[in-house]
This record gives structure tokens, sequence and C-alpha cells, in this order.
């Protein structure tokens, strides 16, 4: 019996130490308000609707990724409050690897290395209204990180979610489609 519950423990193991951002957590719970999608890697695949291998290329290395969005008008989110994010991420041995701009919208990006394997990464996706978290469980091509984006914005299921909730500020109904909506 006692081999047993080493082997559970043990199994356990990974899953428990390839949690996803503490900063991630936090500001989660701190804009309670803010819309939460969850993306494991049946989820991604299923947002390729075009059959990319380009897009299947790019998601190939992700376990699990949240989205979350904050609306920074309502919830009072200023420029001050992104700096001190982006240091909290650095605090947690995330490293920044690169800042862009893309369609009028800040993309910084952040990794997670631990001898020489990437463990996370979290891009920041800022503009003047908004702030999404991509926060992954894994890797991305960081060159194509902004295409990442935008097959979500563009994806006909959460790109309308997401342009409902910007527009009228009102969280979207449940929906079942291999997604976590909180």
């Amino acid at each position: 019996m006692k081999k047993l519950k080493i082997l559970f423990l043990a199994a356990l193991f990974p899953l428990i130490t390839m949690a996803q951002s503490e900063t991630t957590q936090a500001l989660q719970k701190q804009y309670d308000d803010a819309f939460t999608l969850y993306f494991y890697k049946n989820t991604l695949r299923m947002l390729n609707q075009t059959d990319s291998p380009e897009f299947d290329e790019l998601i190939k290395d992700i376990e699990k990724m949240k989205f979350l969005m904050i609306d920074k008008t309502k919830d009072k989110f200023a420029n001050s409050d992104y700096k001190k994010l982006l240091k909290q991420y650095t605090t947690e041995s995330y490293e920044e690897i690169m800042t862009t701009r893309y369609e009028g919208k800040n993309f910084d990006i952040y990794l997670k290395d631990k001898k020489g394997s990437t463990l996370g990464t979290v891009m920041l996706v800022n503009d003047s209204t908004s702030l999404y978290v991509l926060d992954i469980l894994g890797t991305i091509d960081i060159t194509k990180a902004t295409k990442l984006f935008s097959a979500l914005d563009e994806s006909s299921d959460i790109g309308q979610k997401i342009k409902s909730f910007l527009d009228h500020g009102e969280m979207p109904k449940k929906k079942e489609h291999g997604f976590k909506i909180d």
C-alpha cells in the first residue's frame, strides 16, 4: 500500500510543479470580473477551423493556456499597474524576451526557463482599453506570437465572445465548446 501511495504522488508531482504563473492567478483573483478562458491541447486544435498546418505547428508545444482579459476602463487598471505586473513576472523568474507593437497593441512576452527547457510563456497584450494575458504552460515560436493572439481574436466562437464582452461589458453565456468560461 505504501508503494502505491508513493507511485501516486510521483505521478502527481509533474502536475503540481507545472502550475501556471502565480502572478496571473493573483491578477485573476484581484480582477474577479475579468473574462477568463482555459484552453487545453485539444481545445486549441479546435480553434484551427481552417486546418492550417502553420497554426498546428504554432500550438504543438502548448499543454495548457489561460486567457485573461481585463477591461482597463471599468477596472481602473492604470499604466503604473501594468508596470507593477511586469515586475511581478520577473520576480517569479520570468525573463522578458520580446516587446513589440502590432495593430495598435503592445505585446510583451516573458519566458520561464530551466536548464534550457521552457516551462512557461506569458504573453501580455496591452492597449488603451484592455489587457489580455495569455499564460501558457509550454512554449510557442516567439516570432509568431502575434499569430496566436490573432487566431484567438478571429476564431468565430471565441472572437465573438471577446467582441461582445468588449462592446457590452457583459460576460458571455456558458457554452459547451471544449473550453471553460469563468
